[in-house]
């Protein structure tokens, strides 16, 4: 994955944060390696895309590369990366090297990855604790014994190993929860080139043209405004495909009369950007579509507004689940009164997921969704997370009705979602996706145009 070399300002204020964690439990030594490359068939790769954690410390985007933190008397930032080489670059590419590496990324010192089999020992002896990705790899669980076990072995000459150990992924994951104005920016820039794609979708759209047409123009204006990859799999489902919620796209006709969900986002410099929209192929919502699309758009209106500092996780989600709750009953999908279908669940029979998710490096972003440290008891859950501003969610609420004896068969195969990406703000939410148009008015407006 190509990505422009970056300030290293922000990476290095978040290993001073991290470094500042350690001290507080007593300092030690902190490694963290990026992701392998795999091999996809044969002598063909999968695409290399970094480790999200590394590259929020670090920056740097090549593979077999690592970080290591000293927390003492002196702190050290030390990166591990591929030494130059001509001919390895003459077939794969340009290499940083330990050389340039150190200044050009802001690390004390930056050393050649085939020295780490050495250096590690010496680094991890008199630690008084390991910060690691614990259980994260099986790899670097065999290297890290392999490193404790030549440590163990100095003990005659006075060398000890670390007496204790923590898990440096939950130290990052509360780290990378509240977006600081770098990461932010980056989304939004990422939101904007999500939002054209979508508008080209929906330009492009018109009976007789297949699902994966429609991927493609996504996947030509995600690369053409400088995205490096999708965020995920993009979700391009007609028809019926629309009530399968992980749906990719396939050869599926788009037919007259019949609903495009569309579910895709690019990544761009290392930042993801979700969003879903639903429209009509011929560009005109019929009665029941339109019904069940402004049901949804309610109710993400409804979680939107819930979404602010100091409200709770799930307040957006119950606020969307009531607004969808009163809805299928008025129209005719559940009976029953507002609170016997709430008590009940029965709304998950057309609603079954969650009205939204972290956002961030993954799509699926790091971050507990209950207050980390609270006491918690099978009668008590711990509370669900405070929200604050700096953090980035999706709200994305949806309704999925399949054909059954006791739904009503214009409403059949209809499949709705609307997923747009929410920064908290001081005083509520921001929706930095909304370059694409969401009520089903504009919709058909941007359609006939």
């Amino acid at each position: 994955m190509s990505i422009p070399a970056p300030d290293p300002a922000p990476f290095a204020a978040r290993r001073r944060r991290v470094l500042d964690t350690m001290h507080a439990r007593g300092g030690g030594i902190a490694i963290l390696p990026t992701s392998r490359e795999l091999v996809r068939n044969r002598d063909a790769e999968f695409p290399f895309r970094f480790d999200s954690d590394f590259f929020y410390l670090t920056g740097f985007p090549e593979p077999e590369a690592w970080l290591v933190l000293v927390a003492g008397a002196e702190d050290r930032s030390i990166l591990f990366c591929r030494s130059k080489n001509l001919e390895r670059e003459i077939w794969d590419g340009y290499r940083v090297g330990p050389d340039a590496a150190a200044e050009q990324f802001g690390f004390d010192r930056a050393l050649p990855v085939e020295a780490l089999a050495d250096e590690l020992p010496k680094l991890i002896a008199d630690q008084p604790a390991l910060f690691v990705p614990m259980g994260s790899d099986r790899l670097f669980d065999t290297h890290l014994r392999g490193w404790l076990d030549r440590v163990r072995a100095m003990g005659r000459s006075g060398a000890t190993a670390p007496a204790s150990s923590y898990d440096l992924r939950a130290i990052l994951a509360e780290m990378r929860l509240v977006k600081d104005a770098f990461e932010i920016e980056t989304m939004r820039r990422a939101g904007a080139i999500s939002a054209g794609a979508h508008v080209r979708a929906m330009r492009t759209s018109r009976p007789g043209l297949h699902e994966y047409e429609i991927e493609a123009e996504l996947l030509h204006e995600f690369r053409r405004h400088g995205s490096q990859a999708v965020a995920y799999n993009s979700i391009v489902a007609t028809g019926h495909n629309a009530c399968v919620l992980h749906y990719r796209a396939g050869d599926a006709e788009l037919k007259d009369g019949d609903l495009l969900l569309i579910d895709a986002g690019c990544e761009l410099d290392g930042y993801a950007s979700d969003i879903t929209r639903t429209f009509p192929v011929n560009g005109r919502f019929s009665g029941p579509q339109r019904a069940l699309y402004d049901l949804v758009q309610e109710a993400q209106n409804a979680a939107a507004a819930r979404t602010r500092p100091g409200a709770r996780w799930n307040e957006g989600h119950d606020a969307a689940v009531r607004v969808l709750a009163q809805g299928m009953i008025d129209e005719g999908l559940l009976t029953g009164t507002l609170d016997g279908v709430l008590e009940s669940q029965q709304y998950a029979r057309f609603y079954m997921h969650r009205t939204g998710h972290w956002l961030g490096m993954d799509v699926h972003d790091v971050g507990d969704y209950r207050e980390p440290g609270a006491a918690a008891s099978a009668d008590a859950p711990r509370p669900w997370r405070e929200l604050r501003p700096g953090m980035v969610l999706t709200i994305e609420p949806g309704i999925y009705v399949r054909p059954a004896a006791d739904v009503p068969e214009r409403f059949w195969d209809i499949g709705i979602r609307i997923e747009d990406d929410a920064v908290v703000t001081e005083s509520g939410c921001e929706l930095i996706t909304r370059g694409v148009p969401v009520a089903a008015d504009e919709i058909e407006a941007l359609m006939r145009g």
